[in-house]
Parts: structure tokens; sequence; C-alpha cells
């Protein structure tokens, strides 16, 4: 079993819609059996709270339901649970490097590595309008299967 982690800012637009995607890819490519997916936040201020309501629209609108995820935030036993904790952005990144244990077998990176776009973070479309939310879409998707190669790869070779 493979378990991989997104992280944002507040878990209420770019993780779970990561979540969400990567399990409908996952799904269509037969590995849902063997990849557990989560999310989570850096920041506490949404815990349990649903998705954005445009994050969910967007992804509606892709047949991909959110509506059951709720916010929670990074813990310490993440660290140990998790193959990939996936970072949308630089500064979410940081924050996962800094919680990070000396001895922590996770790889800890940017999502959009797995676009071929390593370096470059998925923009946060909370305060921008609802075509923000699409542009996230077209990212996660394209990052997912990458990383959905990556995991045939590594399963392939266990």
């Amino acid at each position: 079993m493979m378990r991989v982690l997104f992280v944002c800012l507040g878990n209420i637009c770019r993780s779970p819609s990561a979540e969400g995607v990567f399990r409908e890819q996952l799904r269509q490519a037969g590995l849902a059996e063997r990849v557990e997916v989560d999310s989570c936040g850096i920041g506490h201020w949404h815990v349990g709270k649903a998705p954005d309501r445009r994050a969910q629209a967007a992804a509606n609108q892709r047949g991909i339901d959110l509506s059951a995820l709720r916010a929670r935030t990074l813990a310490a036993e993440d660290f140990e649970r998790f193959d990939y904790i996936l970072a949308m952005d630089h500064d979410n990144l940081a924050a996962i490097e800094a919680r990070k244990p000396a001895d922590c077998r996770a790889q800890t990176e940017l999502f959009l590595r797995y676009a071929g776009r390593p370096g470059e973070a998925v923009p946060d479309p909370y305060f921008g309008g609802d075509d923000g939310f699409e542009r996230v879409l077209d990212l996660i998707e394209s990052a997912s299967d990458g990383l959905i190669v990556e995991i045939q790869r590594r399963l392939a070779g266990s």
C-alpha cells in the first residue's frame, strides 16, 4: 500500500481538490485499492470545514465530488504514515520541512514536479475568481498523471 498526502495552506481549495482528482485517477487506473489518499493544511483556520464552494463546483463540473471531505491540519504522525507528502506551494513545503522529523521516510516535495514543472507552485485560487479554480484543476490533473506513473513504477518494483 502506498500513501499520498496533499498539503496546502487551509485545506479547503487546492489540497482537497488534489485529493479528489487523484482518487478518481487512481480509480480509473485500477489502483484505488493500492493507494491511500488524504489531504491537510498547514493552518488551522478551516479545521472541520468542507472544501470551498467554488472548489466543489469546479470539481463537480469534472465529475468529482469533494463534499464529504473535511479540513484538517498536518500532524506529526503524517510523517510516519505517508510515502509522499506533496506541497502545493513553496511556503507549504517550507512549513512541511520545518516540521519534518530527521528520520522521516516520506518524500516531501512540490506536487507540480510530477507535471514536469519542478519548482513551480499550484497557485492559491482563494482570493480570485472561479477561473482560478479551473486552472488549479488543470494543473492537478496533469501532476496526478505523472504521480500515477511514478507510483505504478514503484509498485511494480515491490
